[in-house]
């Protein structure tokens, strides 16, 4: 009965998960491809152990047959019983491999990853917003293999008893120590040794005046790579080679770096120790030996953290919110800094506080353009609930983004000037060495309308 009950709603499930548009409801995902087919199992368990029990109950009464009747395939009703039997056991292998399968991909499912567990939100709604959105979660954190797969099946079982004990870190911790070698999983798509040369790169913010003045930076970044006679560039001279750079940081979320070790094109290698912290020889052999990869710079490829100012100038230079709105990029910052209780009551405020600033400060604006100043509004609010879970302890900042420098350390965790070797080298921090200033803070660069950009 449980057996057959059991398989008959796990089939309907499939039916309607596969006809109904859309991904199934976390919570439903787990009932369909977890708990009916652990049922189904557990109903075929349950009649060789019946059988079991029986025997033994007739064996102590005494009543167990000395002899039991020969199975004659020459009768009948033997045949259909084995016919029965051989169907019923291959529909039920069949019902267990897809409830196997079904669920090992439910499992695997950006779905189950990003929405089963609440404490995940604020990844999961940074991840949906990222360059890699297309890409499932398991792609990266897990990446091809059995080895790999059964050790993060055994790591989800440890979270999912702190999740239910309620002794989960807040905020959740970046898994910097539990990740592959990213050539092992950005590397099945990405290819850092490629000859990628220079990029043009244009960012665009606002000053804090009532015009929100523009201000555009060209750079002309060297990505570099190896071009057959050698490597050049950013990626050329860290990650082109393998184990070209090694260093040793002291602290779980890599931020602090206090040797570097780097070795040439003609294997020498240099040891580079900074000068300000002077760690100890204890500390250094302590602290986390590493070799470079992608995710030493690119930390959060899936997983964006923005701040609030390069979030605003974001929103405005895609026109998003209307930098015709006089000083919204000095009020949008100011209301998106704000300590709130809740998400909840954080909405409601930032759009109250910006539509009454323009009732109140400009009228007229707010009459006239009470369409755009509601936009404005609604953006800025959108902007803090998708970077900012009080419950979860995540605010601005909590999550630095190494690739570059504008908003964390990033590269001057190495490119101080105070990492210095024993023969007197240091580091450089020279900016020419990654990126060329092309244009800086002008709000009409001729340069970009020489290139036919603007």
């Amino acid at each position: 009965m449980i057996t057959t009950s059991t398989a008959l709603t796990t089939i309907a499930f499939w039916f309607y998960e596969i006809f109904l548009p859309g991904p199934p409801h976390p919570y439903i995902g787990i009932l369909v491809f977890l708990i009916l087919p652990a049922i189904f199992v557990l109903g075929l368990l349950l009649m060789p152990l019946g059988i079991w029990l029986r025997r033994r109950t007739l064996r102590g009464s005494g009543q167990l047959p000395g002899v039991f009747p020969a199975i004659d395939l020459h009768l009948p009703v033997v045949r259909r019983a084995l016919q029965w039997v051989v169907v019923a056991t291959g529909v039920n292998l069949l019902i267990v491999g897809t409830a196997s399968y079904r669920g090992v991909q439910y499992l695997d499912s950006t779905n189950f990853c990003g929405t089963t567990c609440h404490v995940m939100l604020p990844e999961n709604t940074a991840y949906h917003l990222s360059p890699h959105a297309h890409v499932a979660c398991v792609d990266c954190h897990i990446g091809p293999g059995l080895p790999w797969m059964v050790r993060a099946k055994l790591n989800g079982l440890r979270q999912v008893y702190m999740v239910a004990t309620h002794t989960y870190p807040r905020p959740i911790p970046s898994p910097v120590k539990d990740l592959r070698p990213a050539s092992q999983t950005c590397g099945q798509c990405h290819w850092p040794g490629r000859f990628v040369g220079d990029q043009l790169l244009v960012r665009t913010s606002f000053s804090d005046d009532e015009k929100n003045t523009p201000q555009t930076d060209v750079f002309m970044l060297k990505v570099g790579g190896s071009n057959g006679e050698g490597t050049t560039g950013i990626h050329g001279h860290h990650v082109a080679d393998a184990a070209r750079i090694r260093y040793i940081s002291t602290d779980p979320q890599r931020q602090t770096i206090p040797a570097v070790y780097y070795t040439d094109d003609q294997g020498k290698t240099t040891e580079f120790v900074a000068t300000d912290t002077k760690p100890t020889r204890e500390q250094l052999e302590k602290g986390d030996h590493r070799v470079m990869d992608c995710i030493d710079c690119h930390n959060r490829p899936a997983h964006v953290a923005e701040m609030p100012e390069n979030a605003v100038d974001k929103q405005m230079s895609i026109g998003r919110i209307s930098p015709d709105l006089p000083y919204i990029k000095k009020k949008a910052v100011e209301v998106l800094k704000v300590n709130y209780t809740t998400r909840e009551v954080a909405q409601q405020s930032i759009i109250s506080e910006i539509t009454t600033f323009y009732q109140t400060n400009y009228p007229e604006i707010a009459g006239a353009q009470g369409a755009a100043v509601q936009q404005a509004a609604q953006e800025v609010a959108n902007l803090y609930l998708r970077n900012i879970f009080p419950d979860m302890r995540v605010t601005w900042g909590t999550h630095p983004n190494n690739l570059g420098h504008i908003d964390s350390p990033g590269c001057f965790r190495c490119h101080d000037g105070n990492h210095t070797s024993a023969d007197g080298q240091t580091i450089t921090n020279d900016c020419s060495a990654c990126h060329q200033m092309l244009a800086s803070g002008e709000e009409h660069p001729k340069l970009l309308t020489d290139l036919g950009l603007k």
